[in-house]
Parts: structure tokens; sequence; C-alpha cells
């Protein structure tokens, strides 16, 4: 992500930064990130029983480093967990600055290809405890973002949010079974739906998930911790 401010253009001949990081904090955060994408590779491949010995052996660093950035493995999957959620919360923050109904489109994609970049080591992810905050904040973004869709006639204004969520869970769980010989075949499965809510009229003669029956689903069922 960018972090470059808008109408501020680096003067050309510009003087470095007067206090460039040190050469051992860098080193650090160089390290992080090879910890990070090496967890991502070796989780993908055996899962829960990957070690922190064959995790620093992929990064390129001696076990000790991995241990003093992260405890433990569990708290490396924590970090990996934290930054997929802070990935989707993110997305969120910037599609509610939508007012045109097409911010529920938006969140939909974002989610789908969160599932996708993170696919080969869900599971894992899956099997961590609920935030509740987040949870809630995500759920709070999809009703407003449905809403707006249907007053907007973005999608159907029969569509309600157990519909949004249902189809959230039905994407994440064809990206788990379809892994990596087709990682991209949400894209089709969301197009065929958003073309569905799109449709005008009747949609269904069966009601929607309830608020009641998404509360006692929330626990058993999780996006990245987020919905």
């Amino acid at each position: 992500m960018s972090t470059q401010v808008s109408g501020q253009v680096p003067l050309q001949g510009a003087l470095p930064h007067p206090h460039p990081p040190p050469a051992a904090r860098r080193d650090a955060v160089r390290n992080y990130h090879r910890i990070l994408d090496a967890a991502r590779d070796v989780l993908a491949e055996s899962g829960a029983d990957a070690s922190m010995e064959e995790i620093a052996a992929r990064a390129g660093v001696g076990v000790g480093t991995v241990y003093r950035r992260f405890a433990s493995k569990d708290a490396l999957i924590d970090e990996l967990l934290q930054l997929a959620v802070e990935e989707i919360l993110a997305s969120a923050d910037q599609v509610l600055a939508r007012t045109d109904g097409l911010g529920l489109e938006e969140l939909l994609r974002a989610l789908g290809r969160s599932f996708a970049d993170h696919a080969r080591y869900a599971s894992l992810l899956l099997q961590r405890p609920t935030d509740a905050a987040t949870s809630r904040r995500m759920r709070a973004a999809i009703e407003l973002l449905t809403a707006r869709a249907a007053a907007a006639g973005t999608i159907n204004p029969g569509i309600a949010v157990g519909d949004i969520m249902a189809l959230i869970w039905a994407m994440r769980g064809l990206v788990q079974a379809a892994g990596e010989v087709a990682p991209e075949s949400w894209q089709r499965f969301l197009d065929i739906q958003l073309a569905g809510m799109r449709a005008p009229g009747p949609l269904s003669s069966a009601s929607p998930l309830s608020a009641r029956q998404l509360s006692k689903l929330a626990p058993r069922r999780r996006v990245h911790r987020g919905c």
C-alpha cells in the first residue's frame, strides 16, 4: 500500500533522510518479511506439522532469529492471520467511502482475492479463535454496503445480509476445494452470483438466513476471523 501523500512530489536533488534506519533495524525488517514468506510456503506444504526449524531454513536465517521475533509457531500463525485481517479491514474501510452502491461488489472481490491468497494454509488460520470485535465490524460493513447497493439498484432489493454471508462462505469453500488446481475459480463464481443478484423480480420463495441464525453460525464460520 502506498504511503505517498497526495499532492506531494519529491524534489529533485532532495537530501536523503537525515536519520536513516540503523543497519540492524533494516536487517530485522528484512528478516521479518523473509520469515513470513517462508512460513507461508512451509505451512502450505506441511500444514500443522511445519517446524520452526524448517521455516528458518527456508527463510535463510537462524532458528534463534525466528524465535526472537515469534515465541512459538502459534505466534507466527497468529501474525499471518492478523495481517490477513488487516488487509480485509483496510478494504472494508476503503469501500465504505463509496456511496454509489458498488462498494459491496468491491468488498466481495477483495474477500475472494484474500481467500485465494491465503488458501494454501487457510485451514490453519480458520482454527484460530474468533475475534468478536472484528466480526462485528465486518458484519456492520456488510450490512451497510448491502443496504446501499439495494438503494442504488445495483442489487435486487430482495437480497438480504444473510444472502451475502452465504455467498461469502460459499466462495471461501470453493477456493479451499479448488486449491492450486483452479485458484481463480472464485472469480467466475462471484460474477455469476452478482449477475443473479442484479436480476429483477422475486428471487426465491425461501427465506434468507435471519439475524438470529447468523449469530448462531458466526462462531463456527469465519472469514479470516472477520465474518
